[in-house]
């Protein structure tokens, strides 16, 4: 299972749910990886922590070769570390994502991930993508390459406007590169219950016969702490409600995903 975490708006959450679900993915013992495209590395600190910049071989690395920029070429699973977290897996981003980019694109090497994680899926039970905040060519190549995409929305007007946007882009995704893209659906996140503008947005959602997952992650300082510990919240808070509504969330995927075996067998 290839999932993308993905948003065109910043500051939706698409790197605390990806590390948080992967988490979770790997405490159930599934061996689960994670891709960390963006290039402000968030998903690469709050796994392997600061030395992950030290690291020779990452995301970029990965690219880079494709463009015959370096000797020989390697397997994905070379650009792959592990965690301090059992069957936790991350290949870290690099900021030399941003300096390859428009080379990658002008030769075309938008189907080289999805090639990669063909592979990578036989020995990756999970594999999780984080995506920059943009619809640039690695937020394509993500989501040629997934089997589904996890939508974050932090109910904003303005999210609503991009959610739009985002759908018709997902489809014609669909149409000209992958059309087995499943929309798993949309994550409420940073939830407060006491707001009256998330729930008139979420209530429009539902009626507009949009996927909103029953799950709502509130919002709360425990990510916070979560994050500048480097540590996930199923290690750090496995009780907390926040930790819980993760949890829940996860087994509604998984639900998913079961469905959609069930259906292609």
């Amino acid at each position: 299972m290839k999932r993308v975490i993905f948003n065109q708006k910043g500051g939706v959450g698409k790197t605390s749910i990806s590390c948080n679900l992967a988490a979770i993915s790997a405490s159930k013992g599934f061996k689960t990886l994670v891709i960390d495209l963006d290039i402000q590395g968030n998903s690469s600190e709050y796994l392997l922590g600061e030395q992950y910049r030290t690291l020779e071989d990452n995301a970029a690395d990965f690219f880079k070769q494709k463009l015959s920029l370096f000797g020989k070429a390697k397997e994905a699973g070379d650009f792959i570390y592990q965690t301090e977290f059992e069957n936790l897996f991350v290949m870290p981003s690099n900021p030399e994502l941003a300096v390859i980019e428009r080379e990658l694109e002008s030769r075309h090497k938008i189907y080289k991930l999805r090639d990669a994680l063909n592979k990578l899926e036989s020995e990756y039970e999970h594999i999780y993508i984080d995506t920059p905040p943009a619809l640039n060519f690695y937020s394509r190549s993500a989501l040629i390459a997934a089997d589904t995409l996890v939508i974050p929305f932090d109910c904003d007007s303005f999210s609503k406007v991009a959610l739009i946007g985002l759908l018709e882009t997902v489809e014609e995704i669909r149409e000209d590169h992958n059309p087995e893209l499943g929309l798993d659906g949309i994550v409420v996140n940073q939830f407060q219950t006491q707001a009256k503008l998330p729930q008139q947005l979420i209530a429009e959602m539902i009626e507009e016969g949009l996927p909103v997952f029953d799950q709502y992650l509130s919002s709360s300082v425990k990510m916070k702490e979560s994050r500048s510990q480097q540590t996930p919240l199923i290690y750090l808070a496995p009780s907390h409600k926040l930790t819980q509504q993760l949890c829940a969330l996860h087994d509604s995927l998984g639900e998913l995903m079961e469905a959609r075996r069930a259906k292609s067998a």
